[in-house]
């Protein structure tokens, strides 16, 4: 384990046969961020959500398979490992009834914990959550794919390719490539620039959908009595529908983030905060 100067502490963390790494940061009631992807990891969510440390204590961890928590090819990394590592985490942090903060691929991961575990949930915050359904997430899909053809991204792909600076300026050239790759899931394509770079392991990418198959949720959330809040943006490629929907089954309100995209804490950080702060559980 390794605690910084500012609190933060950093360690990997032993369940199920895996080491998972983990971050932490702040005091008071525990708060468990999943990060999206599947396979990425929970850096690019930083620095906005540490926002929310204040009067309470983030968990972050990398899900098996990605980022600082990787696993051997043999390895499961189906969501049913990664909701029995998300259940071995709450006990070995004493957080039941766990606080779920859950963006992306994260929203469904906490919404597939939770159907699997009802008694082990007591709060569910979950920011442009994946589909509660396989047809609204290749609806999704299709909408992200149309964004990332348009005209303009395309030209600015072959520009960069031309530029020359793959060889000149390899770490500038890595920098505008990423910003490139994500410019689909923003309102305004310059504020990619801001999101904190991540990659992606495609093998626990793949390996987790496939997992999951052509799922539906919708007949299992209105049994979760648990106070529960959906963040989402207006233009995000996931279709408001779909989060109109996960709110409606939850019982839960729905903020709408009307300048933003799919990344509402880099696109309108402080109405982020605001809205999750009034939410999430506090020191008093």
């Amino acid at each position: 384990m390794r605690k910084s100067s500012s609190g933060i502490t950093e360690e990997h963390i032993r369940v199920n046969d895996v080491d998972l790494f983990a971050r932490t940061i702040g005091d008071g009631p525990d708060v468990i961020v999943l990060h999206g992807g599947p396979g990425a990891h929970h850096d690019y969510l930083l620095p906005q959500f540490d926002g929310l440390a204040d009067g309470r204590r983030l968990r972050y961890y990398d899900q098996r398979g990605g980022g600082k928590s990787q696993v051997s090819r043999a390895s499961d990394v189906g969501w049913r490992a990664q909701t029995a590592d998300l259940d071995a985490l709450i006990s070995r942090w004493d957080a039941e009834p766990a606080t779920l903060l859950g963006y992306s691929w994260g929203g469904l991961l906490a919404l597939l914990y939770a159907t699997e575990y009802p008694q082990r949930v007591g709060r569910l915050a979950l920011v442009s959550p994946a589909p509660s359904h396989a047809a609204a997430r290749r609806e999704f899909q299709h909408r992200l794919s149309e964004r990332m053809e348009t005209p303009e991204i395309v030209r600015a792909r072959e520009e960069l390719r031309q530029s020359g600076l793959r060889e000149s300026d390899p770490d500038v050239y890595r920098k505008r490539a990423f910003e490139l790759s994500v410019t689909g899931y923003f309102a305004h394509p310059e504020r990619a620039r801001e999101l904190t770079p991540f990659r992606v392991t495609g093998r626990t990418q793949e390996a987790v959908w496939k997992s999951v198959g052509d799922y539906d949720l919708r007949d299992k959330l209105p049994a979760l009595a648990v106070p529960a809040l959906v963040l989402h943006g207006r233009h995000d490629a996931i279709p408001m529908s779909a989060a109109e929907e996960t709110a409606s089954l939850l019982g839960a309100e729905l903020v709408v983030f009307e300048h933003s995209g799919h990344v509402p804490y880099v696109e309108e950080p402080r109405k982020f905060v605001g809205a999750l702060d009034a939410f999430l559980p506090r020191r008093s």
